[in-house]
């Protein structure tokens, strides 16, 4: 291997092992630009879908709940992966950290397998539950090719998650950038050129999926330039492997399917009190909000690999400084995005009312963002605190913490002002932000108190010199 791939390997591990403040920055923004390219990988679907009209991205609304399923797989599996691999590179065990790279792959294999026999079998009467009526079909058009190909998307999500827990962020985000764009540019081919419809956005979303997994397999399996070696040779059973994967990827696949459950049960909730064209405002609305929640996101993913690899290098005041100073930039990166959706609402909401067939949305979407928008905050106290759980390893705890602040709190409060007290959809929004809000306190006193803990288990005079 030439001199200059190994020295590539080892500043990325070096990253890992500095100044927490340093290693957060510089892992946190190539994630950042990453978590943007596959969110405007999803939107893209959205966004030249409502081109036909409100019913077919209503379609779509129903099916991304499904399909967030179908991305927490991948999510979960790569977060038990990246915990545990950041933790036996804070303890210099490669080893290990090769064959629990090697595990991961094979749960991937085993999981898109199942699920996507399940969920295309399951399919029809899941949105028959979730009231799609007329919407139905062209979901079904939608939801068939996508989990057809469930592998494509689960794969690639650990496989960038395995590149991240190396500190190797930059091509992570390569792969993404050449997904989303891929995507971008087949969407209207196939949607509108060969008037395939929805199924047009499906089929392009799995052509962008098939090349980002090609090229995941050309850096791990044929240049062999990645920090983590995956060769068959390196991969040997070990029980205690697969459960330190699982005890963090099932907690956190089991978050993602909360977040999904919230969307149906929204999306139901919606329905009831003011039909479907609020399914696709609050679709609509929804990934805005979400697109101004990226820079958060990836800063929780660098907050993941950080606290991971102190915990494994038992350095709780490095943790505890990593999950403060990440909660400052978050802080001030919410406040900003709050001001910016909140003012220029009437101009983003033109992305999802831009044809005759959708104009009707704008007035709700510009309603609905500027209560939204205030949510953010309280998702990044949450999520921050969610995200130093999981890379010590406490998955349990965080799928707590996420039951507690999106199932419990959302949807009580929504459940009470748009359906009780009468308020509609306007009730439902203002109950998502209380609910996220009032779980973002809990989850952050929850996280301050365990770390208050930690540091009487691995005092900072104490901690061990991390030697080859």
């Amino acid at each position: 291997m030439s001199e200059e791939v190994e020295k590539g390997k080892n500043s990325n591990i070096d990253l890992l092992l500095g100044d927490s403040h340093v290693a957060i920055r510089k892992l946190a923004w190539p994630m950042m630009v990453s978590m943007f390219l596959i969110m405007a990988y999803n939107l893209a679907d959205s966004i030249w879908v409502a081109g036909l009209g409100s019913e077919p991205l209503a379609a779509i609304g129903f099916i991304t709940p499904l399909f967030m399923i179908v991305v927490g797989l991948g999510n979960g599996i790569g977060a038990g992966a990246n915990s545990l691999i950041a933790r036996c590179i804070g303890a210099r065990d490669k080893e290990k950290a090769d064959n629990a790279g090697l595990h991961s792959i094979l749960i991937t294999v085993i999981v898109s397998i199942l699920f996507s026999i399940i969920l295309c079998i399951l399919l029809p009467f899941i949105l028959q539950i979730m009231g799609a009526g007329s919407a139905t079909q062209q979901a079904l058009q939608y939801g068939y090719i996508v989990f057809i190909f469930l592998v494509v998307f689960i794969f690639s999500s650990v496989a960038t998650s395995l590149l991240r827990s190396e500190g190797d962020v930059n091509r992570a985000m390569y792969v993404m950038a050449a997904t989303a764009i891929l995507n971008i540019v087949l969407d209207p081919i196939f949607i509108y050129i060969f008037h395939l419809g929805v199924a047009g956005a499906a089929i392009a979303t799995v052509i962008s999926s098939f090349l980002s997994c090609a090229i995941l397999i050309y850096w791990i399996w044929i240049k062999r330039d990645t920090y983590l070696d995956l060769g068959k040779s390196h991969f040997h059973y070990e029980t205690s492997i697969l459960k330190d994967i699982l005890i963090v990827a099932v907690p956190s696949t089991a978050e993602n399917l909360i977040f999904s459950i919230l969307g149906i049960i929204e999306n139901y909730l919606l329905v009831i009190v003011a039909g479907t064209v609020a399914v696709a405002t609050y679709t609509a609305g929804m990934r805005l909000v979400q697109m101004a929640m990226i820079p958060l996101m990836g800063l929780g993913t660098a907050l993941l690999t950080v606290a991971g690899a102190a915990y494994g290098g038992h350095d709780s005041e490095k943790l505890e400084d990593a999950f403060r100073y990440t909660l400052k930039i978050g802080t001030l990166i919410s406040i900003i995005m709050i001001i910016l959706l909140y003012v220029f609402a009437p101009q983003v909401s033109l992305i999802f009312s831009y044809s005759s067939a959708s104009a009707g949305l704008s007035a709700k979407i510009i309603v609905m963002l500027r209560i939204l928008c205030v949510f953010i905050v309280g998702v990044n106290f949450g999520m921050m605190s969610a995200m130093v759980f999981q890379g010590v390893g406490k998955g349990f705890t965080s799928l707590v913490l996420t039951t507690i602040r999106a199932l419990l709190m959302e949807v009580l409060f929504s459940y009470i002002f748009g359906v009780v007290m009468g308020m509609g959809e306007i009730g439902i929004y203002y109950g998502v932000v209380c609910g996220v809000c009032l779980g973002a306190v809990i989850s952050y006193i929850w996280a301050e108190l365990y770390i208050k803990k930690l540091k009487k288990v691995y005092p900072p005079q104490n901690v061990e010199p991390l030697t080859e």
